[in-house]
């Protein structure tokens, strides 16, 4: 599903990521444990291709070699492919939670009906179906996270990447997201690559991956 060789990320000087090598399975629940500056967020943006290796032998996803691919093409793939989860949900302010969920799939030019229709499923799964018309102010932070987890799914993609994505909630609301995780991948054969700092979240994952320094170890 994924394989990475010899990923390296510079910033300047700074050597941030020093030859990664990974291979993570379809339907595999992986976490990316670590101290803070371990690389563990550079990986995850690279893996996700939001930002390219300063030098690698390869990284393919779902059998793609996305280093070989131009931005436009990147761009596609990603939106097609790729789900993303963040700390902080990033949710658009002035739209509802249903038009947050339905942005990628308009990206992916799908028509509108049929994004609204899933988008509507999705939410309804999550438990959200009397929320869809409110907007992510009128939600709890919980709440908030689930919309977000609905938006990284709208264009059925083959893996989903999540960044500390129960960083920002309360240990009740992170248990339910932690959960709700193994279940959509029980549902939708979805593979979830998640730093976190989480232990219980970590310990929960089909495997977990520590970095120090830049390298997994």
């Amino acid at each position: 599903m994924i394989t990475a060789s010899n990923i390296h990320k510079n910033f300047g000087d700074l050597e941030v990521l020093k030859g990664v090598d990974l291979h993570i399975e379809k339907g595999e629940i992986v976490a990316i444990v670590g101290p803070s500056g371990a690389g563990k967020t550079t990986l995850l943006q690279i893996l996700g291709t939001l930002d390219r290796a300063t030098e690698s032998n390869s990284l393919v996803i779902n059998d793609v070699e996305v280093t070989r691919l131009n931005d436009k093409a990147l761009s596609k793939f990603r939106n097609k492919h790729i789900g993303f989860i963040f700390q902080f949900h990033q949710l658009l302010p002035e739209f509802t939670a249903l038009e947050n969920v339905c942005i990628p799939g308009f990206i992916a030019n799908r028509s509108r009906s049929e994004v609204e229709n899933e988008a509507l499923e999705i939410l309804t799964f999550l438990g959200l179906s009397d929320r869809v018309d409110h907007k992510p102010s009128e939600l709890s932070g919980g709440e908030q996270q689930r919309v977000a987890v609905a938006r990284a799914l709208i264009n059925k993609p083959d893996v989903i990447f999540a960044d500390e994505p129960s960083g920002n909630l309360d240990s009740s609301s992170s248990k339910s997201l932690h959960e709700l995780f193994f279940t959509l991948r029980d549902q939708f054969g979805q593979t979830f690559v998640i730093v976190t700092h989480n232990e219980e979240l970590a310990e929960m994952a089909d495997r977990k991956l520590e970095m120090r320094d830049g390298k997994i170890i």
